[in-house]
């Protein structure tokens, strides 16, 4: 999803004047809009499935970050190891 310099970013005063076309265009190119005021960045547009996506990305991510933190920290059990023991306290 790169962002297209010359196609999305955009005034505000065009988003204005031509919302169907910059709606139109989210949707087409599943890309962001960005869009300025007084040649500034003020705020980004997305389609809303992409937007979902993005969402459950993150989510996604948020859920590894402590499972990260444990292995560096060295906070882990190997695989043989752990079913080893799963089975011994469940007497399997």
């Amino acid at each position: 999803m790169a962002i297209s310099i010359t196609e999305d970013i955009r005034s505000i005063t065009d988003l204005k004047r031509n919302t169907n076309a910059v709606l139109d265009q989210i949707h087409k190119t599943k890309r962001p809009v960005i869009l300025t005021v007084n040649g500034k960045a003020e705020a980004v547009i997305v389609d809303a499935k992409e937007y979902e996506k993005i969402t459950n990305a993150f989510n996604l991510l948020k859920l590894l970050a402590p499972a990260e933190e444990d292995i560096k920290e060295g906070r882990y059990t190997a695989t043989r190891d752990f079913f080893k023991e799963f089975k011994r306290a469940k007497e399997i």
